[in-house]
């Protein structure tokens, strides 16, 4: 469940995660989209099949990796170009060992990120891998966006998020006001959930992962000088989910901005029970899958299922701001309301923001 810059959806299918379209089998009757009824049954039989029946993905073979870059124990604005290069060195040998084992994908996206136009603060090349990369002048910004990504976000996948972080990034450039210096941040940070399976139908990582935002948020601070910048959290899909655990621990750390796109609901009712002084912000394109998702919340065979109240829904209480008529891959793509209305959320523009 997360945004690729750029792309549009092929009539016919649903893109879920980064890239990825799932077709329903839907013969000629059906014409150019499945009826409701049978997505909701067929997303209802997938919720079921996650706790009854859990799903699981082709183990891929482990890649081999190096450790993480040695850094300093606490990063400041002085050392975050030695921490650039060790992590770009990191990146460079991790995509040598991918290559040598013959895994040929990995060791192009290893490579990409050992560039030296690239910023990398983290980078983990294990597993399905972390990164966190900084797009501009971070020690002297004074607004900074961070990106959360939502399922199927990997090292094999970066790239799609990358390309939306700088989608957001020029956006800022071109409209923030003279004295506004400007940030972005993609923050890859914690295990994605596949899209196929039953984690993704729970808070389980989204539990994980709280704990390293709300660190990585509270670092910031410290790599933001002569004064703390105004950072607003942009949360797609699962990421909401991530951002919402989240959200009750990060008083005091700058975050004036949390805003939920494409979400299958936070576990909360309401944005007043984030237990946030951040404003809440929440959009759905039109012609985003996510609305088919049943909206449900329930303790099955002792596992929490579901997400809840959509973001968007009256009820919940957020501000609901226009994301036009694109898709659940298309909030960051360069021209489109979602991004606009983003970049005014950034910025601080708020009474600009286009309300839906």
């Amino acid at each position: 469940m997360t945004a690729v810059a750029g792309e549009r959806k092929r009539p016919g299918r649903w893109r879920l995660g980064w890239g990825r379209d799932w077709r329903w089998d839907r013969g000629p009757r059906w014409g150019g989209r499945p009826r409701g009824r049978l997505r909701r049954t067929l997303l209802a039989t997938l919720l079921t099949a996650a706790v009854v029946l859990p799903l699981s993905a082709a183990v891929r073979p482990r890649i081999p990796a190096p450790p993480p870059a040695a850094l300093p124990a606490r990063l400041t604005p002085a050392t975050l170009a030695t921490a650039y290069e060790a992590n770009r060195d990191n990146a460079a040998e991790a995509a040598r060992m991918a290559a040598a084992h013959g895994d040929t994908s990995r060791a192009a996206a290893d490579r990409a990120l050992a560039s030296a136009a690239r910023h990398l603060l983290r980078f983990d090349a294990r597993g399905d891998g972390q990164v966190t990369e900084i797009f501009g002048d971070l020690p002297h910004a004074t607004r900074i966006a961070v990106l959360v990504p939502g399922s199927d976000t990997t090292l094999d996948t970066y790239g799609r998020f990358h390309a939306a972080a700088e989608s957001l990034y020029r956006r800022l450039t071109a409209e923030a006001p003279g004295g506004t210096r400007t940030a972005v941040v993609a923050w890859l940070g914690y295990r994605t959930p596949a899209t196929i399976s039953a984690t993704v139908l729970t808070p389980g990582r989204a539990r994980q992962a709280a704990p390293h935002l709300r660190e990585f948020i509270r670092e910031l601070r410290a790599l933001t000088a002569p004064g703390p910048a105004a950072v607003a959290l942009l949360c797609h899909s699962y990421g909401t989910v991530v951002c919402a655990r989240t959200a009750p621990t990060l008083t005091g750390l700058g975050v004036t901005d949390i805003a939920l796109v494409g979400s299958p609901g936070t576990g909360v009712g309401s944005a007043a029970a984030l237990h946030t002084s951040a404003r809440v912000w929440a959009a759905r394109g039109a012609d985003d899958w996510i609305a088919e998702v049943p909206h449900v919340h329930a303790d099955l065979f002792g596992t929490t299922v579901g997400f809840g109240t959509a973001p968007v829904s009256p009820s919940f209480g957020a501000r609901v701001f226009a994301a036009g008529p694109g898709g659940h891959s298309d909030y960051f793509t360069p021209g489109s309301a979602s991004l606009a209305n983003l970049a005014r959320i950034v910025l601080g523009e708020t009474t600009e923001v286009t309300r839906a």
